[in-house]
């Protein structure tokens, strides 16, 4: 294995654990805001939302920072994505060019992201990854069982 299929994985979930801490901490150093945003588009119980989805992200990131269960963390990440992308960046709601080029702008960053998370679940998390520490063997791979 060459040392860019070893240390790649391991940079591409630093930079996601990168990317979404910040966004974690940009919600919780505007709360009112991002609650406001929320209950705006009528969601119920926003800083219930915003816990929830701050809770989410936390484990998604630890998973994907360790290797630990790095699938599932990039599931937990992707989902928290997908529903943000789809209800907070719904261009297509949007009269004014302007606003409805920014908003899809981000709705497409958002997918970007999806993509890359989509990745990790195929993939798993590299041979950096706690997951693979017994042996370098992807984690869920189709192994032979041992008898």
């Amino acid at each position: 294995m060459s040392f860019s299929e070893t240390i790649s994985p391991l940079l591409g979930r630093i930079i996601f654990v990168w990317f979404y801490g910040n966004a974690a901490m940009d919600v919780v150093h505007h709360w009112s805001g991002y609650a406001g945003q929320l209950a705006a588009r009528h969601m119920p119980v926003p800083p219930l939302m915003l816990v929830f989805a701050l809770l989410l992200v936390a484990i998604g990131c630890l998973s994907l920072l360790f290797g630990y269960h790095t699938r599932h963390g990039a599931v937990l990440l992707f989902g928290v994505t997908i529903v943000a992308a789809v209800t907070l960046r719904d261009y297509w709601h949007f009269s004014d060019d302007q606003a409805r080029l920014a908003a899809f702008q981000l709705f497409s960053r958002d997918l970007a992201i999806c993509g890359g998370l989509l990745l990790l679940v195929g993939m798993g998390g590299g041979p950096l990854a706690v997951d693979n520490r017994g042996g370098g063997k992807p984690s869920g791979g189709g192994g032979k069982v041992k008898r």
